[in-house]
């Protein structure tokens, strides 16, 4: 069963530029999804409505059955969903670990050892104590991707949305990033998200949607495992 579901999902502007029209997508736990697609096609639009921060303004969409418009926006974030961004996004003067607590801390739930679980996660995305407890300045790009990560995993959300999570490192870093995006997929049963311009990203994917610009349709990918 889908844990996500789109059906004719439809988003115009104010100013009338309509950028998507008619997407119907599936989305199930345990499998790596990439959304690909031109400059302009909508991805970062459509990652935004799948996170609840944009409504779409035709179709529904469905989080485990349920109109997430008719879901709390802010338990549905801070709950279900984890968002890793291109630019990271942490707090440059706190340390890797207490940037993962700081999220723990915001997302209302109740955790016996913060500080012990931020631990645990950021060993799972391969940071060990003495990176956990560098600040973020003192930490390279792909190290601050996988604090990042940690911090979306940090309320044990079902989903995770990554929007370019790999733009700014080498090849050898993405590589890394997207073992664990895989091993969340794959071992943990998370169902992963990623917009990307990388096709080296989409080979990694269980999936592809496609989405190309004006009359957008998404086209569904197979890749062969």
């Amino acid at each position: 069963m889908s844990i996500l579901s789109l059906t004719n999902i439809g988003y115009q502007y104010a100013k009338g530029e309509k950028v998507i029209d008619g997407l119907s997508y599936e989305f199930e736990q345990g499998k790596v999804y990439a959304i690909v697609g031109r400059s302009g096609a909508g991805k970062t639009t459509l990652l935004s409505m799948l996170s609840g921060l944009a409504t779409p303004t035709e179709g529904t969409i469905l989080f485990e059955g349920q109109d997430i418009q008719k879901i709390d926006r802010y338990k549905y974030r801070s709950a279900y969903v984890g968002v890793v961004f291109q630019q990271f996004n942490l707090l440059p003067h706190l340390t890797a670990v207490e940037n993962v607590e700081l999220s723990m801390r915001a997302s209302n739930k109740a955790i016996k050892d913060r500080r012990q679980k931020a631990l645990g996660l950021l060993e799972k995305v391969r940071l060990d104590e003495s990176l956990a407890q560098r600040r973020i300045l003192k930490l390279s790009g792909g190290e601050q991707q996988r604090v990042a990560i940690a911090r979306a995993l940090s309320f044990e959300p079902n989903i995770i949305l990554a929007d370019e999570p790999t733009g700014n490192l080498d090849l050898a870093t993405q590589e890394e990033i997207m073992n664990i995006f895989s091993d969340l997929a794959h071992h943990e049963n998370k169902c992963v998200i990623i917009v990307t311009h990388s096709p080296e990203v989409a080979k990694v994917a269980d999936a592809i949607y496609e989405l190309t610009p004006l009359k957008i349709r998404g086209k569904k990918k197979q890749i062969q495992t």
